[in-house]
């Protein structure tokens, strides 16, 4: 009996018990080398082994035999992990997570070498919820979903760990590739809401040097807010960092300029900016929101018009917004009405629009309902923050840091640290 099928008698005999488990997981350690020196013959022993219930010693194994498997191999190898991933005992995989994001880091590979990303979305999911510790974690996993998603074009699908909110992040740069492929995920919805809220957690997260993810995402942030608010302000919050205020608005340069020609509500130079700088955006994969941007120009000039007029034709609405015809101009009204961007009539017979006010009472059933939870909400979200914040003024290193930075200490500095804490 050689060493790999002596392992394989091991991962059979040993994969009941925590203990047994235990056992198991240190000789697979010592065996990685062996496993990675006979990963060319380690498909036969995989079908000897059953994923879901030698879910760690089939990790190693696989993880092993997918580390050398030529493209023309990449068929099999999505196969083997996506059955491996709806399978697999999720107590087993958490003792070497790294070897079963690693095992899907390659899935996700594959799958996008084999240009059918949508073959990957549902077990990247799966990973997902086997892997993290809870609903609040971001995993090293959600960006690759997240990217898999956008490639098949499943947007839906990617709003299901969207809608979580995250508290606790194992990498940085999973955080900034997840709001910004998030962003992209709810464009793709038209969720612009939601959009600029992840497109914005990308460029005011704290960083000490400036990142291409934010440079991108600032981009996209610029056109989703023409799009969506039909103005633009590029003055950052103040907890944004130092590095992003002073270095971002240079690199996004032709994006200012964009909202300065915007902001003049000229579409006939709107329209020679966009083609003077169409290279630009089409190399920053950025051309079809800039159109959204051109044609979102009338919808914020007609909305200017609500704010003057009670009563308009639709031969005036068409020649101050610069539509070709009347009937152009009545097209864009009922879409904006039925979007809920304003709130009109019209009457058909003489061509007349009449702007009228909010309908909503805010008395009815369903928006209290919609008010209570918003409030339930944000107070949990309330709690949570001073559970955090008390998490913080407990941690040595957090407070020594302070103290480094303070050239004298008064006791009043600590009144918020709570007692049990020995400073």
């Amino acid at each position: 009996m050689d060493a790999v099928e002596k392992l394989v008698a091991q991962i059979q005999g040993l994969s009941g018990s925590v203990g047994d488990l235990n056992q198991l997981h240190l000789f697979l350690k010592q065996a990685e080398d062996s496993l990675r020196h006979n990963s060319s013959r380690l498909a036969p022993f995989l079908h000897q082994l059953d994923p879901s219930v030698h879910s760690l010693g089939y990790l190693y194994l696989l993880d092993a035999y997918t580390h050398s498997v030529a493209r023309d191999g990449a068929n099999e190898v999505v196969l083997l992990v996506a059955r491996f991933i709806s399978s697999c005992l999720a107590e087993q995989i958490q003792l070497a997570q790294h070897k079963f994001i690693s095992v899907c880091k390659r899935f996700k590979d594959h799958v996008i070498v084999l240009a059918a990303p949508i073959r990957g979305v549902a077990p990247m999911l799966t990973a997902i919820r086997k892997i993290r510790p809870s609903s609040e974690h971001l995993t090293t996993l959600h960006p690759d979903f997240l990217l898999l998603c956008i490639l098949a074009k499943c947007y839906k699908s990617g709003l299901s760990v969207l809608e979580d909110d995250v508290f606790e992040v194992d990498q940085p740069r999973d955080l900034f590739l997840y709001c910004y492929y998030g962003g992209m995920i709810c464009i793709g919805l038209k969720k612009f809401e939601k959009a600029l809220e992840l497109l914005r957690n990308v460029v005011t997260a704290p960083m000490s040097t400036l990142n291409a993810i934010a440079v991108e995402a600032y981009k996209k942030y610029i056109l989703v807010s023409l799009i969506h608010h039909g103005q633009f302000s590029t003055h950052f919050p103040k907890y944004t960092s130092t590095v992003v205020q002073r270095s971002l608005k240079n690199l996004t340069q032709v994006y200012i300029e964009l909202v300065n020609s915007y902001s003049n509500g000229n579409i006939a130079e709107l329209d020679t900016f966009v083609q003077v700088n169409k290279d630009r955006f089409e190399v920053d994969n950025n051309l079809g929101l800039v159109k959204q941007v051109v044609s979102s120009i009338y919808k914020r000039n007609i909305q200017r018009l609500t704010q003057t007029y009670l009563t308009l034709s639709l031969q005036d609405i068409a020649n101050t917004v610069q539509l070709n015809s009347p009937k152009e101009a009545e097209m864009h009204v009922l879409q904006m009405i039925q979007d809920g961007h304003i709130y009109a009539t019209i009457n058909q017979k003489d061509g007349m629009v009449r702007f009228l006010e909010d309908p909503e009472q805010y008395k009815t059933c369903e928006m209290i309902e919609h008010i209570d939870s918003s409030i339930q909400r944000i107070m949990a979200l309330s709690k949570k923050l001073a559970s955090v914040d008390e998490q913080i003024s407990c941690d040595p290193l957090y407070l020594a840091k302070v103290g480094k930075e303070r050239q004298r200490f008064d006791f009043d500095d600590f009144d918020s640290v709570p007692q049990r804490f020995n400073i």
